[in-house]
């Protein structure tokens, strides 16, 4: 995918309230005057993939405890070089990659489900920048292999949709999880 598609993606979709139209307008425009927008090396903002990862039957939905941000979270992650530019492809691989899952796009869900753009604290070697965040539904094939890569995560889990719900600490995660839990409910 290279920014016009990205632009093309950006633009079909659909925000949900205020904050996610605001996010929405901020990730367009980044779209299409930063430099090299999916590489973790561009300065002050990058996109990022993630996915919201449920059970086949849509009744269960899995967290990372963050290993450096200490929250539960959807999985999700940097673009790399082999995912081409494809925000949907960054989103798979970072489910993969920290559920041990076998996971696919959830075949009822917009794509994306969801954007957000987040502020990432400063750390040892990068300064504070933001993260344009485009997110997905996904499912995992094989459920019963949850594992976490403890190189990203305190652990993973498989959750209600309340208890997940439970553990959104903010706003935007809580919509998210909303709108995947409506997708699942119109999918059964």
């Amino acid at each position: 995918m290279m920014t016009s598609t990205l632009e093309e993606l950006l633009a079909r979709h659909a925000p949900a309230d205020g904050k996610e139209d605001e996010d929405l307008a901020v990730m367009r425009a980044h779209a299409t005057r930063l430099p090299a927008p999916f590489s973790r090396a561009q300065v002050g903002a990058h996109f990022t993939g993630s996915a919201v990862v449920v059970t086949p039957d849509g009744l269960r939905v899995c967290l990372v405890h963050h290993g450096k941000l200490h929250r539960w979270l959807q999985p999700g992650g940097h673009a790399d070089p082999v995912d081409r530019g494809d925000m949907a492809a960054t989103a798979l691989r970072e489910a993969r990659e920290e559920t041990g899952c076998r996971v696919r796009l959830h075949a009822g869900a917009p794509q994306p489900l969801d954007v957000d753009v987040h502020r990432i604290p400063a750390r040892r070697d990068e300064p504070e920048h933001l993260h344009l965040d485009v997110r997905y539904l996904v499912v995992a094939e094989d459920p019963d292999s949850l594992q976490h890569d403890p190189a990203e995560s305190h652990g993973a889990q498989w959750l209600s949709w309340e208890e997940a719900l439970a553990r959104a600490d903010e706003p935007a995660l809580r919509r998210l999880l909303e709108k995947a839990r409506a997708v699942c409910a119109g999918a059964s």
